[in-house]
Order: C-alpha cells, then structure tokens, then sequence
C-alpha cells in the first residue's frame, strides 16, 4: 500500500501535526477543513460563511488529491452548535448533487482556532 501526502496552497497549512489529506488504494481521505481564507488566514464570523469557505477549502484539497467534490462518498461535520446544523446544511446542499455521500454530523465541546465548523472527507481519486 501506497501513501501520498496531499498538498494544496488554495487551502489552509494544517494547524498541527497532520497532512491536509491522504491519498491511498483510490481514495483521498481529505483531513477536516475548517472556514479559514488560505490568503489571509483570517477566519470569517458567521457559520455560513465558515461552512462555505470550508467546503471551498476541502474542494481545493481534493482536487490536489486527483478528485472532486462530486466524488466524495463520506463526509462528516462537526458543528460547535447543533442549532446552527440548518444553516450549515443549507450551504452544504449548494456544494454536493445525488447521491449525496454519507454523512454524519455531530456538536462538539470546541473546534479548533474557535471555529464554527469543520468538514471532513473520503472520496474517490483518479489516480493512486
């Protein structure tokens, strides 16, 4: 089995010690994205804004991983505040078409940095 290290300079550096995602056995498994502007490393206020820019930011890690949006088969969300899930949602129906990957969304006691939301990953590669 090989591992390759995905890198994308349209996303974010990771904040710790992990790879932005993956890419092994045809698949990229992209690491969570949070709503933060790779060009000014500022993060915006709202959760919509943090939902978009995040999906922007897990779009351009799988597209370095040789994949796309519209071949992710799992995502999950991770949501500071549980009630802010139909905003989240609303964003997020803009960004994938059916099917739909699987998901699974949870509230968490913090995300890092402060965010607001963080998505995460696997999807089909082109290549390996």
């Amino acid at each position: 089995m090989t591992k390759t290290q995905v890198r994308s300079n349209s996303a974010p550096a990771p904040v710790g010690p992990y790879s932005q995602a993956i890419l092994t056995e045809g698949f990229v498994f992209a690491s969570g994205q949070l709503g933060i502007n790779p060009a000014t490393g500022a993060m915006p206020p709202t959760v919509e804004e943090q939902a978009e820019q995040a999906l922007n930011n897990l779009r351009a890690v799988l597209e370095a991983g040789g994949s796309a949006l519209d071949r992710v088969v799992k995502t999950t969300v991770l949501l500071a505040d549980m009630k802010d899930f139909a905003k989240v949602n609303g964003i997020y129906a803009r960004y994938f078409t059916e099917p739909f990957p699987a998901r699974a969304a949870y509230q968490v006691a913090g995300l890092p940095l402060g965010g607001l939301v963080e998505i995460e990953a696997v999807a089909l590669s082109g290549r390996d």
